[in-house]
């Protein structure tokens, strides 16, 4: 496996850096801690081509290939998390399944708008009952034969983008009885009346990217917007989640090495007992750690990426590394930006250093596009079946 970059992937990645580090970092602590939706910078990522790196230019995208994804979510992320998650919606789950699972006339309509950044995705699968178990799904969408629409009545929640979006990714019950093979899949237009945001959650990181409940009454969708047959929803949502892990391991790559980089030149400059304490023995072995085990999630991430093209090409399945990626790099994420807020000491608690955000940021990764511990229940399946 040739892991070299391209000159093409270098560009991009050069070019998403500069963009990151230029326009979002400045940006970054004070959306925080406001809460504030990058609205301005969201659509820079949409000129720039990043909002549909990898749907096909005739589709409003940029054409280019997974790995291309991953290195500008990285470079994304790291500057800002919330920028990469808005970012990653777009592209790994909303983009990505009605590319692969609309019809024409679907892509005409929505996928163009989403991939070049004139509109904004969200997906919604989670609902107060139903996180890691959405067969317990109790949003309903029922076929009304007299107008060839769908009406759709329920309570969503968690859904990234949700008060945002123009366009949303929408799983709902057509047939109760079936459980999770009564699921369908549609994509809906915050447009039309009938669906509104609920509570916007009050968020311990990624707080730029706003996160709500949807309110469904009796809200009206043509029939043409359902994506896929009905009943085909869950194995939809199953096919995105694991192009949406890619993404959720780019963007803790991105957090893990912003927060080992901030602990390191931290460790260069901070004196103690008359020396820089990045001589002292234990915050050396710390470091080493930190940029081992980002050096490794990377490589799964990237080994992840390379896999999705492969299946792109075959027609195969990409779960296993996908999921091996999720696991490993946001666990990563995790164990390393609390290392870096050891090494800052008293200093790492304090909202006056960037690492207690990175902390906050990447405690969602081990959560959101499935816990932890489902990334472990898909790995373990799949190497015993």
């Amino acid at each position: 496996m040739d892991l070299k970059l391209s000159e093409e992937h270098k560009m991009l990645q050069d070019m998403a850096r500069d963009f990151a580090q230029k326009e979002i970092a400045p940006l970054a602590a004070e959306i925080d801690e406001a809460a504030r939706f990058p609205t301005e910078t969201v659509k820079k990522m949409g000129e720039l081509g990043f909002m549909g790196i990898e749907i096909p230019e005739e589709y409003g995208g940029t054409g280019m290939d997974t790995l291309s994804y991953v290195l500008a979510m990285i470079e994304i992320s790291k500057a800002c998390a919330s920028h990469g998650v808005i970012m990653s919606v777009n592209n790994s789950l909303v983009c990505h399944g009605i590319y692969t699972f609309g019809t024409e006339r679907q892509k005409e309509a929505f996928l163009i708008p989403l991939a070049s950044g004139e509109k904004l995705g969200a997906y919604s699968l989670t609902e107060p009952e139903a996180g890691s178990d959405p067969a317990n799904m109790r949003c309903t969408a029922e076929y009304d034969h007299a107008t060839d629409e769908y009406v759709i009545n329920g309570l969503k929640a968690w859904v990234t983008s949700g008060p945002n979006a123009d366009y949303i990714l929408l799983f709902a019950m057509t047939d109760r009885s079936q459980g999770s093979r009564g699921i369908s899949a549609f994509v809906v237009d915050t447009a039309l009346p009938g669906v509104a945001p609920g509570k916007v959650e009050p968020k311990l990181g990624i707080r730029a990217s706003h996160t709500s409940e949807l309110v469904f009454e009796d809200y009206r969708l043509p029939a043409w917007y359902r994506l896929g047959e009905e009943g085909q929803g869950f194995k939809i949502a199953l096919a995105v989640l694991d192009a949406g892990r890619i993404g959720i391991s780019a963007q803790a790559v991105g957090i893990a090495e912003a927060a080992y980089e901030a602990a390191r030149d931290y460790a260069k400059e901070r004196e103690q007992f008359g020396q820089r304490i990045a001589e002292f023995q234990a915050i050396q072995w710390m470091l080493a750690d930190m940029k081992t085990r980002i050096e490794a999630a990377r490589l799964l991430t990237y080994q992840a990426a390379l896999a999705k093209d492969e299946a792109k090409r075959t027609g195969g399945r990409f779960t296993l590394p996908a999921a091996m990626a999720k696991l490993y790099a946001s666990e990563t994420a995790m164990w390393v930006t609390t290392k870096a807020v050891q090494i800052y000491g008293g200093n790492g608690y304090s909202k006056e250093y960037p690492v207690e955000r990175y902390f906050r940021d990447a405690k969602i990764t081990e959560i959101y596009e499935g816990t932890s511990e489902i990334q472990r229940l898909v790995i373990a399946r799949s190497i015993l079946a």
